[in-house]
């Protein structure tokens, strides 16, 4: 009970990814220009899929949330980034600390559930073709989408709740660039035992809720286009559903990395969070209008428009 008599932490520093001077002008021109091409990316296909009227499936509906959901969690991550790399003292108040921890998990539970949704539509498409547009209707996407919203926020607040309940009296230094759940437990002054509990319950509920649908929705797809004998036909089927499995890939491994593993606050620990934080959401609207014909087509027509209105 000692505890509650020693000075409250009331902010924190966050360490950041280096102390050189030189070499943070050089992270802090690297992030803006990553950050510029994240806003820039998702908010262009946020505009392509709501502009064109070819692009409104549910495919792409999910699309565009995954879109902003991405320029959401960027926008919570870097411009903090940004800011503690122009200047030497890199303090953050113990409120905004804590809801930059909220919104992360919000952004990350959300975005897991909107592709385990993803894919489940790719199946409904790819396996079902004739029952796809009753079996994925607009209030059946609607309802999807919110529930990842609403398990987004739920999650969220369990979690940051019960950390804002532990005691911090010292030290108040955060080993790594931004306030997450790993760095945090480590500054806790009282025994984090039921936070640690609830976020392995939470991720292993989560896991189990989004990765089964996730692997069960691809191992029928694939198992469907083994069975085509027409060479064009499962190409056309690999090469629907090779973007969304390669955002799949890229989220869920650095994502599995980063939450799964002690923190430490090494330096590859620093550079899988940046990968999974910054890097991320700016390679998911790359991915998804290089590898897809119909959002390529749909910024044609788009540049064609507007370049038709400026004539």
């Amino acid at each position: 009970m000692e505890v509650r008599n020693v000075t409250t932490v009331t902010a924190f520093v966050l360490l950041g990814l280096s102390n050189n001077p030189q070499i943070q002008v050089l992270l802090f021109g690297l992030f803006l220009v990553i950050y510029l091409l994240t806003l820039t990316g998702n908010l262009m296909m946020i505009l392509v899929i709501n502009t064109d009227s070819h692009l409104h499936t549910p495919m792409y509906f999910f699309l565009s949330h995954l879109s902003f959901l991405d320029t959401f969690y960027s926008t919570t991550i870097v411009p903090k980034l940004l800011e503690n790399l122009l200047f030497r003292w890199k303090t953050v108040s113990f409120l905004e600390c804590f809801a930059q921890i909220s919104l992360v998990i919000f952004s990350g539970t959300a975005e897991s559930c909107l592709l385990s949704v993803m894919a489940y539509d790719r199946f409904q498409a790819v396996c079902h073709p004739l029952l796809y547009t009753v079996a994925m209707n607009k209030k059946v996407c609607t309802g999807l989408v919110g529930l990842c919203w609403a398990l987004g926020i739920g999650i969220s607040l369990i979690n940051t709740l019960l950390l804002a309940q532990q005691y911090f009296c010292g030290p108040n230094l955060v080993r790594s660039f931004a306030c997450e759940l790993p760095p945090m437990l480590l500054l806790t002054c009282s025994d984090p035992y039921t936070s640690i509990a609830c976020i392995l319950t939470t991720m292993v509920v989560m896991g189990m809720a989004t990765l089964v649908p996730l692997l069960g929705s691809y191992t029928r797809i694939i198992m469907t286009a083994l069975g085509i004998n027409s060479a064009k036909g499962r190409s056309k089927i690999f090469s629907t559903c090779s973007s969304h499995f390669l955002v799949i890939t890229i989220f869920y491994g650095s994502g599995f990395f980063r939450y799964m593993t002690p923190s430490s606050g090494s330096v590859l620990e620093q550079v899988v969070s940046v990968q999974y934080s910054v890097v991320t959401p700016m390679l998911n609207p790359l991915i998804y209008s290089l590898k897809n014909q119909e959002v390529k087509a749909a910024l044609r027509r788009m540049v064609v428009r507007k370049f038709r209105s400026t004539v």
